[in-house]
């Protein structure tokens, strides 16, 4: 297709701009302070990700930077979750409701419910932005999705400071797809080979698959555009070429709405009201108004708001012997003080060993071990010489700490230059103690009671679906290895009655693992997600084991056993664990299936089956992947599919987590159904970057986009991954924001 110049002048000033900006850009100096003038922050586009409007930019923001954005036209409301992965990788998640069409066309199971979409983006930097050359980044749009915005671009963008005018960000794009199909240049690749002429239309399987086939492929598109911020530091105005004409998109096909652009250009401002809330508006396509804004933080930044009370200082009231010695006075400072919470005090020689529950309160530990010095200092004979801390989890050990008396009263009176709690501390292998206790405090019953809300987006019969319940937690310990524990649930406000069907009708035939799970949440006000006996056990230094019987999940009964294998200290571990499960039916408390046809001709129950995997965990000491967490489960899941689940996590500087992962076995796109493969994403956060008290304490969030019965795993109560995660902390590593 031949070039198209009469509508690129601008686009040429664009792209002569990006090659001289660096003889005026003083990026690095932009103003000497204390005259320093308003900073250039990368902004969010329509669609979600770093970017003009529809199209996107070669720019990436901090690392760690996260946003969720909203935009509303006449012909889509997007609903967009972005993240700064890495410093070279952005990825987009973005919900779709679109205005003119609707989810089907069965009413009794949809309604007026619009469609929806979901999609993934990613974005990955080839160049670093430098003196000379600009910031160069390929993207792909919807690579995961039915189609809808589907593209693929290269950009590349370069700043340009002047004095007293503001900042100017030039990019200057070449797009398929979603960004191309204004068609204004012949595609180079076509060149190349023939199967980047035409772009196949549809996508394969029943959606969610990766169509690397269409990548590149089709019409192309040159765009480009300024995003400029203004001396008036929160006001940013944007101007850009559109690559996309918007022949192609959903409301035009199916819907016949007229989305025919009057010009190629859009225009809009941004206007910052706070550090981290944006309002978008633009006028787009000389027809549309959109409207939209962005909230915005930093995971990588965040720190702990907590204000905490002052280490006791040193006093001279110690007892003079163990004999005087106020165990329960010195074991509830030690749990308020330290978050210590006692369970057996010992005597070894000239040292106190504390055998204590996982610390409460504090990640970091060397906050947790000088704290509870000073308490062991205050209370303890001055002839002991050390104080040992064993941490148990589980009654199993999982950290043992051992602090010099002596160490410690040099650092609290300050006897020597920058003193740190560090110098008093060795870090001990994990031990079981033998013996009788100075004291004893073990509580074998724990409950709990906790509000809880589940939620989904982007079902058929409803934009959003929402259960609020109390969750009540109990367990007790039998022995020192063997737990009793239970799980209740009490509904107590949901809109489930738009739950049209309990069995999802995809025209598949596996066993209904999940897809019933509808079944069993909205008939029950009340249910019992577990009921079971567990034994646990560490075998030597590494080895961790449990076994454990009963009412298992919510929709699973069963036996099994995990056993790992985690060295203190390491970047990784192994585990292999084996169930044999028999479904619970959701209309008894205790029963379960006894036929696979129990339920009903259309919907095959898992009366008795098998499950399990063989687990591998594994944190890269890798430079371009810093904090970051390999996991991968193979082995048979409860479909009796058998194959692996990949799962990837990164752990910001806050102890933020942010992971995604998904599952490929020997189950065809079409006997999995809608979505080819079961994949999802999940965020958790410390809830001492919230609280004003610390906590070691964590929230976690898990979105799958589709539920399937394909690639799913037992929902165990127990992971000794995580129970053991002192053994080596991924979990409760300690904020480094200070």
């Amino acid at each position: 297709m031949p070039f198209k110049r009469s509508s690129f002048l601008a686009l040429i000033v664009c792209s002569n701009l990006i090659l001289i900006a660096p003889i005026y850009a003083e990026e690095a100096d932009y103003f000497a302070a204390p005259f320093q003038g308003p900073q250039f922050k990368p902004s969010q586009g329509d669609l979600g990700g770093v970017g003009l409007m529809q199209m996107p930019s070669g720019r990436m923001t901090e690392d760690g930077a996260f946003s969720f954005g909203y935009s509303q036209s006449s012909e889509y409301q997007f609903y967009t979750v972005s993240l700064q992965l890495m410093s070279w990788l952005e990825t987009t998640l973005r919900y779709t409701q679109v205005e003119d069409l609707l989810f089907s066309d069965d009413e009794s199971f949809s309604g007026d419910t619009k469609l929806a979409d979901k999609g993934v983006d990613a974005k990955l930097r080839l160049l670093k932005e430098s003196h000379w050359l600009p910031e160069v980044s390929v993207g792909l749009r919807d690579l995961g999705g039915t189609g809808l915005f589907d593209g693929e671009f290269i950009a590349a963008t370069k700043r340009l400071s002047t004095d007293g005018y503001g900042q100017f960000d030039f990019t200057l794009g070449l797009g398929w797809g979603y960004f191309g199909t204004r068609g204004n240049i012949s595609n180079p690749l076509c060149t190349a080979a023939d199967r980047f002429c035409d772009r196949i239309s549809g996508f394969s399987g029943n959606g969610g698959s990766i169509d690397y086939n269409r990548w590149f492929t089709g019409t192309s598109s040159l765009f480009g555009g300024i995003e400029y911020q203004t001396p008036y530091e929160p006001l940013r105005l944007k101007i850009e070429y559109d690559g996309n004409d918007y022949s192609q998109d959903s409301p035009v096909i199916n819907g016949g709405v007229d989305m025919t652009p009057r010009i190629p250009w859009n225009v809009g401002a941004v206007y910052a009201v706070s550090d981290g809330f944006d309002i978008r508006l633009s006028y787009e396509r000389g027809t549309t108004a959109v409207l939209g804004f962005t909230l915005s933080t930093s995971f990588d930044t965040i720190k702990t708001p907590w204000i905490d009370d002052p280490i006791p200082a040193l006093g001279t009231d110690q007892a003079s012997t163990l004999d005087g010695v106020n165990w329960k006075q010195l074991d509830t400072e030690l749990n308020d003080i330290a978050g210590y919470q006692s369970k057996m005090i010992y005597q070894e020689g000239d040292t106190v060993a504390i055998v204590s529950k996982q610390n409460s309160k504090y990640r970091d530990r060397d906050v947790a071990a000088e704290r509870a010095a000073a308490v062991l200092e205050n209370h303890l004979p001055v002839d002991v010489q050390s104080y040992k801390i064993i941490e148990e989890s589980k009654n199993l050990p999982v950290k043992s700490t051992k602090i010099s008396a002596k160490g410690y009263r040099e650092i609290a009176n300050v006897e020597y230059l920058n003193p740190s709690i560090k110098d008093a501390l060795i870090d001990l292998s994990p031990e079981k103690i033998d013996g009788d206790p100075l004291y004893e405090n073990v509580e074998p019953l724990e409950y709990g009671f906790n509000p809880h809300l589940t939620q989904s987006f982007g079902g058929p019969e409803s934009f959003y679906l929402y259960s609020i319940s109390v969750d009540g937690d109990a367990s007790y310990w039998v022995t020192n290895n063997l737990q009793l524990s239970s799980a209740v649930s009490m509904n107590l406000l949901d809109n489930y009655d738009k739950l049209n069907f309990d069995v999802a009708s995809d025209g598949t035939s596996n066993h209904r693992v999940r897809t019933l799970v509808r079944a069993y949440v909205s008939d029950n006000d009340a249910n019992m997600s577990n009921l079971q006996l567990t034994w646990f056990q560490k075998y030597g230094q590494n080895w961790y084991q449990q076994i454990y019987g009963g009412y298992l999940e919510t929709m699973f009964a069963g036996v099994g056993t995990e056993v790992l294998y985690r060295q203190p200290n390491s970047n990784w571990a192994i585990g292999v664990d084996v169930n044999a499960i028999a479904q619970r039916d959701p209309d008894s408390v205790f029963g379960i299936f006894q036929n696979d046809n129990d339920y009903g001709s259309d919907a095959k129950v898992l009366a008795r089956g098998t499950t399990g995997h063989v687990s591998l965990y594994y944190q890269p000491q890798w430079s371009f992947l810093e904090d970051t967490m390999f996991r991968v489960d193979m082995g048979q899941f409860l479909a009796a599919d058998v194959g692996a689940r990949f799962d990837f996590s990164k752990q910001y500087k806050s102890g933020v987590i942010v992971g995604a992962y998904a599952s490929k076995t020997n189950m065809s796109a079409e006997e999995f159904g809608e979505g080819s493969f079961t994949k999802g994403f999940y965020l958790s956060i410390p809830f001492d970057t919230l609280s004003y008290k610390p906590t070691t304490s964590r929230g976690h969030f898990n979105w799958q986009p589709i539920t399937r019965d394909g690639g799913q795993m037992l929902g165990k109560r127990n992971s000794l991954y995580g129970i053991t995660d002192m053994v080596s902390p991924w979990y409760q590593r300690p904020n480094q924001n200070k």
